[in-house]
């Protein structure tokens, strides 16, 4: 298993020693409202980016019973490069092999320290978050902004009629019906016309059951 914290504009760190252990810290994100009658209620408004802090340092000489590799950097060196990440506002790739930590962060902070007896070795605590890329639409000055158009119009109320439905009895006729129902026999051929699919090709032959619908 190797660590490394990767530059996309150039500069890695490969750390020489391996951290004894990795946090990675999920939490999820809550807002409080306070609502009459029923006190604080927390409603989830999203996740928080996640933390990942570990703790390691870097030694003055190369050791191979602890080192991953040979020509490691020098303690100082590799101490300035993490204070320039932490001053950057641009994210770095923290990649742990053997593991599925391969992401984006930003190294939030880090504290340097020295033990005594060991000169020249510098021991770190690392605190990296997330990163979550936001996309920020600019306008340029004198473009106009127009806010996208709200409708204030009440839906329309479908006015339409609905058609008269007829279901044939016994001793009906188109004509009967025509009668009937429009005021007038001879407005027959109206309904026939109406109902061809269901009548059929003799409009004299109707039968009781039979839906039709009234012409308008």
């Amino acid at each position: 298993m190797d660590f490394y914290l990767i530059d996309p504009a150039g500069p890695q760190l490969h750390l020489p020693v391996n951290p004894g252990e990795v946090t990675i810290r999920r939490e999820k994100q809550y807002e409080t409202v306070n609502i009459i009658n029923l006190g604080e209620v927390d409603f989830a408004t999203g996740e928080k980016l996640k933390e990942i802090s570990f703790s390691s340092f870097f030694p003055r000489d190369y050791d191979p019973s602890y080192c991953q590799y040979a020509g490691i950097p020098h303690p100082q060196d590799a101490m300035n490069q993490l204070t320039t990440w932490t001053a950057s506002k641009k994210p770095v790739r923290l990649l742990i092999t053997e593991t599925e930590v391969n992401v984006l962060v930003l190294v939030t902070a880090h504290t340097s320290y020295f033990r005594g007896g060991e000169p020249g070795d510098v021991y770190f605590d690392l605190t990296c978050r997330t990163w979550r890329e936001v996309k920020v639409r600019t306008v340029s000055e004198g473009q106009k902004v127009t806010a996208p158009a709200v409708s204030q119009q009440r839906p329309r109320t479908d006015t339409k009629p609905v058609p008269k439905v007829y279901v044939v009895k016994p001793g009906d006729s188109l004509w009967k019906i025509a009668k009937l129902q429009l005021g007038s026999g001879s407005r027959w051929e109206d309904i026939y016309a109406n109902n061809k699919g269901v009548i059929g090709s003799n409009p004299n032959l109707i039968f009781p059951g039979q839906k039709l619908v009234m012409p308008a």
